[in-house]
Parts: C-alpha cells; structure tokens; sequence
C-alpha cells in the first residue's frame, strides 16, 4: 500500500490527519506492555493454581482489542464522539447503581459486574465518557447564555463522586475530581471558585481519612512506615534498588515472585529490577510525551469543545500514570490504580484505549467542511 500526502482513500486520509507521533508513542507503550506482562504474571498465575500462560494469553488478547479499539475511535467525527461518548456515560451510570446489588466484591470493594462470561468495570469507562460530556457541557453554556451548564456539570460530578464513593473507590474519585477541576478552570471558572474547589478538595480528602478505614491504614502506613504493613511497597522498592541501571536481565527478577500484584498495581517495579532505570526513564518519557505532546496541541485550538474534552482526557490519562508509578517508589500512599497499557486488566486497558481513540479523533486536522462541522 503507498501512501501519499495526496491519497484521498479512507485509510489515506486518516493517516495524514491523525498525529502520527503520539499513535506511535501508543504503540510502543502497548508493545512494553506485552513484553511486561510477559515477564510479570507467570509467577502469580502459578500461585493462583492457573497456567502459566494465564495471564500472557488475556492480555495479549486485550492489548490487540485495544489497538483496534483506538484505530476505530481515532476515525470518527467529533460529532460521534459526542454521541458515544453520552451512551457511555449513560451506561456507564446505569451499571454503577446496580453495583451495590449485583456487584462482584474484591478486597471489600463492590467496583466489578459479570456481564456474560466477563467481568467489567463500569467506572473504568466512565472516565473518558465523562471527560467529553462535560466538556460537551462547557461548550454549550459558552454557546448559549443562560444555559445553565455550570450547575449541570457539577450535579453530574457529584453524582459520579457518590456512586464511586458507595463502592468505595477514593481513586477514581480522586482521578475524575482533578480532571473535572482542570476542565471546570479551563470552562472559565472564577476565581474564587478555584480557591472555593482547592478547599473543597481537602475537606474531601480529610472526611475520606476518617470515614473509610482503607484510606486511614493507607496514609498512616505511608507517613509512617513502621505503623503498619508495607511489605509491596518495600518489595518495589527493593526490586528497584536490584535492578539498578540496566536491570537483572528478562525474566531474572524476583519481586515477581514475592508481590500477588506483580502484574497490576506494581508492574512498574518489575520493569525497574528486570529492565533497570532505563527503561522506567523511557517508560516516563512515553507518558510525559504524550500528554505533553497533545496539550501543545490544543494551545492553539479555535475550538472550545475540543480543547476542553482533549485536556480532560490527557489529565486523566497523566495522573492514573502518575499515581501508579507514584506508589511504586513510595511517594504516594498505596492505591489499586493500573499503570496505563502496562498493568494487567481488561476493563481499564479497552476504557484507556477507548480515551486515547477519543483524543486523536478530536486532535486530527480538519480543513474546510470538515473543520467547520465540528
């Protein structure tokens, strides 16, 4: 297939339009994650009484739905993205009040539903959905005076809040509270609503210390490491120390064998003892890119829609990274958070693919008709 900068095929005209760079940047976070999960699951599968390939065929599986999953979305208008974008987030609603009744309870959290032969995570999906609903919300209050999109949105957030705090997933919320912050200070918030916000935040963050026991133990344990159990932690820590610059070499690693969340929440220390610092810089290196990559891309944006649903969905993108990696070396307290396209998971792997499709569809280049349409 030969591909010019004059092809007026289907594939031709998405490939010249879409930001070749960051697609790239997706694809090889992909290809680590496979090689990864490769590396890291074997061990706990065995434990788990599974086969060893458990794991490895599951997410390869998924991996390969979620490259498709971003070809597919990156093609759409962004018109369609608002459409899909609103069934989800309606969906994603409905399935999230079943929770507390038809919901699959893990470590003491009611977050999974089996629908069929697998089991979903409705808030996964419901973070880029929201992302662009409220964007979508934004865009029209500044369309239309009077439209009363500030109350809207901050009634559909306290509703997502409520429903993740029931499950509960401090989390998510704290996720999709900083991402609708960024969007609701990007919409024109005023001032005082910002410093009314940064309160808001303690005041959340301090209520959910003392009525969720999890988060007590968590935050105790990390200011004090000698309060409580922090036997992952100091295991990621030593499996970093191990692989010092260039790593214990593929599959020589240890932690692997002793942490039962080698493969999710702490992958990242996997990739520290076998693969050593380099290879964290580059993965680093591929997330900073990515999300700093697409915010030069809507400095300029003309569009108020765009440039407000595409910073919601790097922002999130950006801080769930940030998070997992943040645990792994002890700077943040424990929190079960995937690290983007690295961590083993169905539902936050397709969800993650599904906001990274959403953001290249609305950053592609449009010109003329196509332009004007948005």
């Amino acid at each position: 297939m030969r591909l010019n900068r004059t092809s007026t095929g289907f594939f031709g005209r998405w490939w010249w339009t879409v930001d070749r760079p960051t697609l790239l940047a997706l694809f090889i976070l992909t290809c680590i994650g496979a090689v990864l999960i490769t590396a890291a699951s074997p061990a706990v599968a065995v434990r788990i009484g599974a086969s060893p390939f458990h794991f490895i065929h599951r997410q390869h599986m998924f991996l390969v739905l979620s490259l498709v999953v971003i070809f597919v979305v990156s093609l759409q208008s962004p018109q369609n993205i608002r459409r899909l974008a609103t069934v989800g987030f309606l969906v994603s609603i409905a399935l999230m009040c079943l929770l507390p009744f038809m919901g699959i309870e893990i470590k003491g959290a009611k977050r999974w539903l089996n629908i069929g032969p697998l089991s979903v995570q409705p808030s996964e999906f419901l973070k880029p959905c929201m992302a662009v609903v409220m964007a979508w919300i934004f865009h029209l209050r500044n369309q239309y005076v009077g439209f009363p999109g500030w109350r809207i949105a901050a009634g559909l957030y306290a509703l997502v809040i409520i429903l993740l705090l029931i499950q509960p997933d401090l989390g998510m919320s704290v996720t999709i509270s900083c991402m609708w912050a960024l969007q609701f200070f990007l919409a024109g918030l005023p001032f005082l609503w910002v410093i009314a916000l940064m309160f808001g935040g303690g005041a959340g963050l301090f209520g959910a210390y003392h009525l969720f026991a999890h988060v007590k133990k968590r935050i105790d344990n990390f200011l004090d490491p000698s309060s409580g159990d922090n036997y992952q932690v100091a295991k990621s820590l030593e499996a970093f120390n191990h692989g010092g610059w260039l790593g214990q070499g593929p599959g020589e690693g240890k932690v692997k064998l002793l942490l039962p969340d080698s493969h999710t929440d702490f992958v990242f220390a996997v990739a520290g003892e076998e693969f050593g610092l380099f290879a964290c810089l580059i993965i680093v290196f591929l997330f900073a890119f990515i999300v700093i990559r697409g915010m030069a891309k809507i400095w300029n944006e003309n569009d108020f829609f765009t440039m407000i649903a595409v910073a919601g969905l790097l922002a999130q993108f950006g801080i769930q990274a940030i998070i997992n990696m943040g645990v792994a070396v002890n700077l943040l307290p424990a929190k079960g958070m995937t690290l983007p396209f690295l961590s083993y998971g169905g539902s936050s792997l397709i969800a993650i693919a599904l906001g990274m499709g959403m953001m290249l569809a609305l950053t592609r280049r449009r010109y003329g008709h196509a332009a004007a349409k948005r």
